[in-house]
């Protein structure tokens, strides 16, 4: 008996995964087994579960798509990410695929499409969307190098320092940035202290400009300047 593909889902709203959970119930080759509510539960559960395929929104608390991305593939290289989201950007698509990510739709995609994907994913493949792939047609030459592959950007910030922006972004003050973290309020500051330095942002209020403006946390996301 051939084996199913396992799937995480990670999305933070109940309602889209209920949605994915019924759509991928309805395929005999695939079995979801585990469900996050954030980037950071994604990440615990892709070490616990080391699921064939993640299916990961971008727009998430506590840890976005683009870094959950970057430390799921880190921790568990087999395991495929799938990108599903309302995001059509293709700077969006240009970081994920960057970072390692085997495809990107946007969550209008059909039922029929995401399974595609997800299979696809699963054997090894790159997979875009239609609406995505048209979106790179028009920019190929200005995101793609001599070999036909995406060109990958420096990034500026380490792992960690990228989660701490998002936590600045969301609010969350030092001693709760630790907590969340599992380091010292110390390490929270020193860190903190080298995003200003390499982003030449002094405020807090800069950091989560920043944050939105690169796609670390939508604008609609609630926060709290302190």
């Amino acid at each position: 008996m051939k084996k199913s593909i396992t799937v995480l889902l990670a999305d933070d709203h109940v309602v889209v995964r209920e949605g994915f959970r019924m759509v991928l119930g309805a395929e005999k080759d695939m079995k979801v087994v585990a469900e996050a509510r954030n980037g950071r539960e994604a990440v615990q559960l892709a070490k616990k579960f080391h699921p064939d395929v993640v299916v990961m929104d971008i727009a998430m608390p506590l840890l976005n798509g683009f870094e959950a991305t970057r430390q799921i593939l880190k921790a568990v290289p087999t395991t495929k990410i799938l990108i599903l989201s309302a995001y059509s950007d293709v700077e969006y698509v240009e970081r994920v695929i960057a970072l390692g990510a085997a495809g990107y739709l946007l969550k209008e995609s059909s039922a029929e499409v995401l399974s595609k994907a997800i299979r696809e994913a699963q054997k090894g493949n790159i997979f875009f969307g239609s609406a995505i792939s048209k979106h790179l047609e028009k920019q190929n030459e200005k995101l793609l190098n001599p070999r036909g592959l995406l060109k990958k950007k420096n990034t500026r910030l380490s792992s960690r320092e990228a989660e701490v922006l998002q936590l600045i972004a969301e609010g969350k003050a030092n001693k709760e940035m630790a907590s969340e973290l599992e380091i010292s309020t110390k390490t929270v500051e020193k860190h903190r202290q080298h995003l200003m330095e390499k982003l030449n942002i002094h405020d807090t209020a800069g950091l989560t400009r920043y944050a939105i403006s690169s796609g670390i946390i939508e604008s609609s996301v609630q926060f709290t300047i302190r």
